[in-house]
Formats: structure tokens, sequence, C-alpha cells
């Protein structure tokens, strides 16, 4: 069978580390594949492993801004997979209006379908961005002949939402790198800890409106104020008004930068180090999909302090303790917790750990690509 698979509009953040590691991780010796087509930009491709079965397509209109982009998949790629004699063609974009039959899309941004956490952005460009996905996403999910989840979470939102969804379902999850998996280290009493040497909490994702690090500070000052010798460390890059947010907080609640540290984004290769140096993670995201940071602490072997909306708990389940990200005095309490017992540390970066074992990006490739492979046979 050839697949074609359209990452026109694939250039970062999930969407490229999904394709990466599903061509990275797939066998094809148990499926009927004779090779896969992928149509990107050429910065995309760059990106992506290179195998014997995977052949690159970069039309020129690929390499141009959004716009472009959108016309050549809505006016030349259905045209293009049948030239290439494609059985099926998968959208991990989410968004397809060519007339091609069959496609199986997946679902990996939440945003626009939580109107809540859309409307932080109310009247911005993202909002208006927020909106259009909405509508595309949705004609596309309810065309497609096969629409893969990331999580049970997911599903049972869109679903909600869109009703008419007549293709076939599957939940699938991401998995998580190897190289993120190690032993979860024995965790030490709080009164190990002074101001030089600060119990290190860890922070990594964008700094956006949804994520709340400025609660975070707060909750760590409240902390920092009953005594406990904390620092925290922030990692990600950032969208500007959120940044603002973040720099304020900073300034109020830690003006001479002895606890709060922003690294902005660091190199991915370099994150399970950073991961291994810290002695809690935290995750206060309010809108998730599949939240593979979360996954990362997991494997890592950090105990995680972590939001309770979206799908957290369906994800980190009973492997951590959840507070509302919303509020700087539930995150205290929570995190507090934590800190009066180094027992309650070792226990749940234990279970965690083992729970982050189901996740493999060789087991959703290959689950992926044989949920691709049914519906091109159908």
């Amino acid at each position: 069978m050839i697949i074609g698979i359209d990452a026109s509009n694939i250039s970062s953040g999930g969407g490229l580390t999904n394709i990466i590691e599903l061509i990275n991780s797939l066998d094809i010796s148990g499926h009927h594949i004779e090779k896969i087509i992928i149509w990107s930009s050429a910065s995309t491709i760059k990106k992506i492993p290179k195998k014997e079965f995977v052949l690159f397509r970069s039309p020129k209109m690929l390499n141009g801004n959004l716009l472009y982009r959108t016309l050549w998949q809505l006016l030349y790629l259905s045209k293009e997979a049948r030239n290439e004699k494609c059985k099926v063609l998968f959208i991990p974009g989410g968004s397809y209006f060519g007339n091609f039959k069959p496609f199986v899309t997946i679902s990996q941004n939440l945003l626009p379908f939580e109107r809540k956490e859309y409307t932080r952005y109310r009247w911005s460009i993202k909002y208006l961005k927020f909106i259009f996905l909405r509508f595309t996403q949705s004609l596309s999910f309810q065309r497609a002949d096969g629409l893969i989840f990331l999580t049970e979470y997911a599903k049972e939102v869109i679903q909600n939402d869109i009703n008419k969804i007549h293709g076939e379902v599957r939940i699938i999850p991401h998995g998580i790198n190897t190289r993120f998996k190690s032993i979860p280290k024995t965790s030490k009493d709080i009164t190990v800890y002074s101001e030089s040497l600060q119990f290190r909490l860890l922070y990594v994702s964008t700094v956006d409106e949804y994520k709340h690090q400025w609660k975070v500070i707060e909750a760590i000052n409240i902390l920092r104020n009953d005594g406990f010798p904390l620092s925290l460390d922030l990692v990600g890059s950032y969208y500007k008004p959120a940044l603002k947010k973040l720099d304020r907080a900073i300034e109020k609640y830690d003006p001479k930068s002895k606890w709060v540290n922003y690294h902005g984004l660091v190199d991915y290769h370099k994150l399970d180090l950073i991961y291994k140096s810290s002695d809690l993670g935290i995750f206060a995201s309010s809108c998730e999909n599949m939240p593979i940071i979360l996954l990362e602490k997991m494997a890592s072997g950090l105990p995680i302090a972590c939001s309770n909306l979206g799908p957290m708990q369906e994800v980190l389940n009973k492997g951590g303790l959840f507070f509302n990200p919303e509020d700087p005095n539930d995150i205290a309490k929570v995190v507090k917790k934590y800190l009066e017992s180094s027992e309650l540390r070792n226990k749940m970066s234990n279970i965690s750990h083992n729970l982050a074992s189901k996740y493999s990006w060789s087991r959703c490739a290959n689950d992926t690509f044989s949920f691709i492979i049914d519906i091109g046979n159908k």
C-alpha cells in the first residue's frame, strides 16, 4: 500500500514531534506498506528522519506562507495523491478540504474546542485563528473516514461539540522518547535543603495564557514565606502577552532574582538533563489534548504536582497530586504536601514512572499505521 501524508502545515510543536517520532519508530515489516509519500516544506522535511520507504515532495507553494500552503492543499493535494497512486491520505494537521478519499486525520489541538480557553485571547489574531481552526477541523472531522484522538477526554470534548462524526474513531496516545526514561531518584527530606541548596521545582511549557506560570510563581512565593527554601525553573518559549504577565509576577515576587529562573526555550535534546537535575515537577496547564511534557516528567522519575483540568488526571492517574491551576493557594497546598513528605515523593514518582512505561512511540507508530491501513483497505 502507498500512503500519503500531508504535512503541508506542520512546522513545529507537537505536530512536528508526532511526524518525526512516527517515521522514526515505524517498522514496516509488520505492515503492507510499499512506500510513504510526505508533502511538506523544505525546512520541515530536513527535520524528518530519512528512510528508504519514505519519499518527500516539496512543491514551491509549500515553501510559502500559510495562505499558499492552504491553497496548495485545497487545489493540488488530491491530484498529487492520485498521481502517486496513494491508497489513503493521513492528515496530521487536522484540517483537510480536498476530495481525495479515504483520509484519516487526527485531533492534536484542543484549544479551538474549549471555549473558556480560547476566549482568553479575545479579539487577538490568535483568537481569530482558533475560531477558524474550530470551523475547519470540525468539518474535516465530520468528513474523515478515520479519526484519531489522543485521549478519552479529547474524544468526549470534540464528539460532544461536533455530534456528527461518521468515520471510524480510534484513541491512540503519543509516546515518550526513550532518552527521558530514567529510574526515579530517592527523594531527600526537606531539612536537607537551604537557601544555598534550594529544593528545585521545574515547570516546562510555553509561557501562554492557559499555562498559568504567574499563578505558580505566586504559589511558590507563599511557600517561601512559610520558610521553605525553594527555587523555580521555568522552561519554554513564550506568547508575548503572557510573557508580560510572567515578567510582572517575577518583578512582584522575586525582584532580586533569588529563586525564579526563566530559561526561555531550551534545546529539546537537553531537556532530559534539566528533568534529572530537578526535585519536583509542576504542570499547571488548563487545556491539553495529550500533554507530552507531562509524559516526559513521568518517565524521568519526577514526583509531579499537576493541574486537575483537561486530560491530566486521565494520564497521570494515581501517580500525582492535583490542584486548580488558577488558584495559587491550592497550588501551594498541594506542593506543600510533597515538601513535607519525602516518602510521598518517592511513592508518587515510582507510580508515575511505571505508568509512563505504557507510552511508547513504537506502539504509537504501529497502532497509527495499522489504523490508516485498515481505513485504506475499506
